[in-house]
């Protein structure tokens, strides 16, 4: 597993569950972006596009006034844990998240998220809400080396499957399977010779597991 914590550790819970060994790896660390408290007056609410995002801007602002847009459930959640009251979430990816701010959004919305963000939300919106991009973290590659012995790997990010390809190879997924959250998340892994790569049916950690299937019987 290569997500960043404490997400990695809820994925290992959910597949230890089914019956499998969780083996938890992380490729990224998370580093907060050091800056003042962000000044809200003039924004109608906030947009999130990943559970970082929440967690950083939640110890950088103590402010919850502003009703909060997510792009999924596990982001939506996260900002209710956060403090947060009004809470949408879009349940998929971030072209539902624009699709959603565009619907719903009355003013200029601030959007905290990742320095090198994995999309271009305001290009999805195509100026039908002004968006503000507001760097509160970074992802930064642990470098940290592979296990000795695994079968599958699970990606929940294009930054993710980047640095696992980077990390195995151009043979490291040889004889393994490696499943991604989106298509996006799939398109990198291509460069490590997994033997297959499934892509989740939905952006949701649910969905990845789904793919995943069950372990195989012991004989």
């Amino acid at each position: 597993m290569t997500r960043t914590e404490p997400g990695a550790s809820r994925t290992a819970t959910r597949l230890a569950a089914r019956g499998f060994e969780p083996l938890i790896a992380p490729v990224l660390a998370v580093r907060p972006i050091i800056q003042p408290a962000p000044d809200l007056a003039g924004f109608s609410a906030l947009a999130f596009t990943s559970p970082n995002g929440v967690a950083v801007f939640a110890d950088l602002s103590a402010d919850r006034s502003l009703p909060v847009f997510a792009v999924g459930d596990a982001t939506a959640e996260r900002a209710k844990q956060a403090g947060f009251t009004t809470v949408a979430s879009a349940s998929g990816a971030l072209s539902d998240l624009a699709w959603l701010i565009a619907g719903e959004a009355t003013g200029r919305v601030l959007v905290p998220g990742a320095r090198e963000p994995a999309g271009d939300l305001d290009a999805l919106l195509n100026r039908a809400v002004e968006t503000v991009i507001l760097p509160v973290y970074e992802a930064t590659e642990t470098r940290a080396k592979p296990p000795e012995s695994f079968d599958a790997v699970l990606a929940h990010s294009p930054r993710a499957s980047q640095a696992v390809a980077r990390a195995l190879g151009r043979t490291g997924g040889a004889g393994r399977l490696a499943v991604a959250i989106s298509a996006a998340a799939a398109a990198p892994l291509a460069a490590a010779g997994f033997a297959e790569i499934r892509t989740a049916g939905e952006p949701t950690d649910a969905a990845v597991l789904l793919a995943l299937g069950n372990p195989a019987a012991r004989v």
